[in-house]
C-alpha cells in the first residue's frame, strides 16, 4: 500500500466514524423528543395551585408594607449575629 492509499483509507474510516456518531446523535434527539410527547400526552401537568396571599404587617414609614414573616427572619437573623458576636 502506498501512502496516499492510507491516507484515503483514513478518510474513509473518519467519515465512517463521524457519520455513525452523527446518526446516533439524531436518533437520540429524535427518540427524547418521542418520549417527551408520550408524557405529555399521556401525564399532563396538574392545575396549578393558586397560594393564597401572605399576612401584610403595617409599615410605620407609610412607603410600603413588610411582611411580617420576613420581619420575624430578620428578627432571628439578628438575634443570631448579636449572640454570636457575645460569645
Amino acid at each position: 500500500m502506498t501512502s496516499s492509499d492510507l491516507v484515503m483509507e483514513g478518510v474513509e474510516l473518519m467519515f465512517m466514524g463521524l457519520g455513525t456518531v452523527f446518526v446516533f446523535l439524531m436518533m437520540l434527539v429524535g427518540l427524547i423528543n418521542l418520549m417527551s410527547f408520550i408524557i405529555n400526552r399521556f401525564f399532563p401537568d396538574a392545575a396549578p395551585v393558586i397560594a393564597k396571599p401572605k399576612r401584610v404587617a403595617a409599615a410605620s414609614s407609610g412607603s410600603q408594607p413588610v411582611d411580617a414573616e420576613l420581619l420575624a427572619v430578620i428578627g432571628a437573623a439578628v438575634s443570631q449575629h448579636r449572640a454570636r458576636r457575645r460569645g
